[in-house]
């Protein structure tokens, strides 16, 4: 098997760098990470895509791994994250159409992307969404309180941000200890790597701000807004014992409200397909070649 192209660092943005890496040749793919996570956390070192003909984009957000926090009078909303996308978008892509997706806040900042951008989209990948819009009973009916939930999430991020900035990352991977609802057999690893990743960061003020931001940010207000997506979509769910961060019920919500959305998932008792760096890649790969 030959072996992987090497990446070819850049860096974008309008005053303040938002660095990242481009690697292979071919159809681009651009993916985005979630928020306190960094580049290398979407495939997790795979280098499958490369491999097989397609060029891959990965940077980090604002304030996040090696990418330069908010400058001055900024900050870390949905449209300052679709901007870097945009920027990013320009500096590697130019006016190809391309695959784009992303992983949580990654997802999110892709699909508000696409909602103003459809026609520079080939096909979209949303791995783990969260965020519900301000109706979020419209799809899942156990959320039938839309404000209560985001009431609570916002209390969690808060704490994050409250821990990271008092205590550091062992305050922050603590809180997310007592915070989350991970079962027993996961416990282990979902804190070595919410570590490993946490210390991937320049910036650890920026992150506390992005953490109190973010969740206050909408990307988009509803999910009735992507029926207008009308592009090939593979939405990546997660089952809740091993990520109750990341609902599977969501990642549905998003599927059914998508018009040409396919949804997977891992199979029963193995870590979530978005851990699975490889795996996901085959995946993402097969979901391109539909698209021939």
């Amino acid at each position: 098997m030959p072996g992987a192209p090497a990446a070819r660092q850049f860096a974008a943005g309008r005053g303040h760098a938002v660095r990242g890496e481009a690697a292979g040749e071919g159809a681009p793919i651009v993916l985005c990470h979630g928020l306190t996570a960094t580049r290398s956390s979407v495939l997790h070192g795979s280098r499958r895509l490369e491999r097989n003909g397609h060029r891959v984009v990965i940077y980090d957000a604002r304030g996040h791994g090696q990418s330069d926090p908010a400058p001055l009078g900024a900050g870390y909303g949905y449209p300052e994250l679709v901007e870097d996308l945009e920027a990013v978008i320009v500096a590697t892509v130019r006016e190809e159409t391309f695959l784009l997706g992303g992983h949580s806040m990654g997802a999110h900042t892709a699909i508000a992307y696409a909602l103003r951008n459809p026609e520079r989209i080939r096909g979209l990948i949303a791995i783990g969404p969260t965020y519900t819009g301000t109706d979020a009973g419209f799809a899942i009916d156990e959320m039938s309180n839309a404000e209560a939930v985001e009431v609570d999430s916002l209390t969690y991020w808060d704490g994050l941000a409250d821990e990271l900035e008092r205590e550091g990352i062992d305050g922050f991977v603590a809180y997310i200890d007592r915070a989350r609802e991970t079962a027993p057999a996961w416990r282990d690893s979902v804190l070595r790597f919410t570590r490993e990743r946490m210390e991937r960061h320049r910036h650890l003020d920026a992150i506390v701000r992005a953490l109190r931001e973010v969740p206050r940010s909408r990307p988009f207000d509803s999910l009735r807004e992507l029926a207008a997506l009308d592009l090939p979509t593979l939405v990546v769910g997660s089952g809740d014992e091993a990520d109750p961060g990341h609902p599977y019920a969501t990642a549905a919500a998003y599927a059914e409200a998508l018009p040409q959305a396919r949804l997977v998932r891992e199979a029963e008792g193995q870590s979530p397909l978005a851990w699975q760096g490889g795996r996901l890649s085959r995946e993402i790969e097969a979901f391109y070649k539909e698209l021939q």
